[in-house]
């Protein structure tokens, strides 16, 4: 027969297991841990709420559905279905921009990302979802060709979200807001008047208010509507040459022989650029080149006569020990002549010329060699006696 149950004790089905004391009984009621308390059942309004939002994300289904098949209409039917049934899902929003703007409807489109936008921020939705409704807005502005609203919407979206292609957006919208300003600014009347008020300032010697009124020339009549301009280019390089910002200079000398490779002026220019930097071998390439368009150029022919007397003097080693190591200091700076001095077989080659006169011999027969060894004279990185 079983035991008496003990008091505070559940009843055991076995006399062995509870030994008498039901001790064992209780220690193993306790290892198994409290019992689960029951699920709570959902009130009616929870289950309705539940069943409506699964509605809504059917409708969003469908909707992304007939967008992928580009039946727009019927897609805003489904989302708009969706916003009704869950107010609260911000992407049912900005799925319903998306169709607004593939249908060409940009002031919808900004409506809808407005709305997404506000509604993201009350129910504290994901910042992306922002960022991306933000970018959206951003993309009809550019439709409908509000570029500095464009911008300003992008600029705000990557601070929700530093997102590539919203950075991308950015970039390519400031670059045709700056042409679209550029090509709004265009007036040759205005543009020859410039150029004569920098003309009036270069004789004054007024080089500052020179560069300054051949800037704005540019701006009212760039190359691609001017075919004059490589003459501003060239004359505000004269302006940077007397203002000693050779760097400047030697940018505007190369844009003036880009734009008119047949103006030698423009090698005039930059061989004058190159020659008071005492980069004697590159001013006279460069006037060599000038000369090839026009031979008979006197100051093309003088200024390689410069060149040589230069070249020469370095050599004899007659140039001040300032003007050498600047010269020196420019040519290192070459990465060409940096290219020749790192080949092994150029420095192999020059410590023959310096320690192997029969090897040197062989040297000078090739072509090649010799001309880099030319290179590295006229720059005064190599010294002949």
């Amino acid at each position: 027969p079983p035991l008496p149950r003990a008091p505070g004790l559940s009843s055991c089905c076995c006399r062995c297991c509870c030994g008498g004391g039901g001790g064992a009984c209780a220690m193993a009621a306790a290892a198994a841990g409290p019992e689960p308390e029951p699920e709570s059942e959902k009130t009616p309004e929870e289950a309705e709420e539940e069943a409506r939002k699964a509605k809504a994300q059917e409708e969003k289904q469908k909707g992304n559905a007939a967008y992928k098949q580009k039946d727009f209409r019927a897609a805003i039917a489904h989302y708009e279905a969706a916003i009704a049934l869950d107010a609260s899902e911000v992407s049912f929003v900005t799925n319903l921009a998306a169709v607004r703007f593939e249908m060409g409807d940009y002031d919808a489109c900004i409506q809808a990302c407005d709305d997404a936008v506000d509604k993201g921020r009350e129910v504290r939705a994901d910042f992306k979802l922002l960022a991306r409704a933000m970018t959206r807005k951003g993309n009809a502005l550019v439709k409908k060709g509000e570029l500095q609203a464009a911008i300003q919407q992008y600029q705000k979206a990557l601070t929700e979200h530093r997102n590539p292609d919203t950075l991308k957006r950015l970039n390519e919208t400031e670059r045709a807001l700056k042409a679209q300003e550029e090509k709004a600014y265009v007036d040759m009347d205005k543009c020859a008047e410039a150029k004569e008020q920098g003309n009036a300032f270069f004789k004054q010697q007024q080089f500052p208010e020179a560069v300054k009124a051949y800037t704005e020339a540019l701006r009212r009549g760039p190359p691609d509507v001017n075919p004059d301009a490589h003459k501003l280019y060239s004359n505000r390089a004269a302006c940077y040459t007397k203002l000693m910002s050779m760097q400047e200079a030697l940018k505007d000398a190369d844009r003036c022989i880009e734009l008119a490779p047949a103006f030698v002026k423009g090698y005039s220019r930059k061989g004058t650029v190159q020659f008071f930097m005492k980069e004697y071998d590159k001013a006279m390439e460069t006037y060599q080149l000038g000369l090839q368009q026009d031979p008979e150029s006197q100051e093309l022919k003088d200024g390689v006569r410069r060149c040589i007397e230069k070249i020469n003097l370095g050599n004899a080693g007659m140039l001040s020990e300032q003007e050498q190591k600047e010269r020196q200091a420019h040519a290192m700076a070459d990465p060409e002549i940096q290219g020749i001095l790192a080949d092994p077989i150029m420095r192999q080659v020059l410590q023959d010329f310096s320690e192997d006169p029969a090897a040197a011999q062989k040297h000078m027969k090739n072509p090649s060699i010799m001309a880099k060894i030319q290179k590295l004279v006229n720059a005064g990185v190599v010294q002949v006696r």
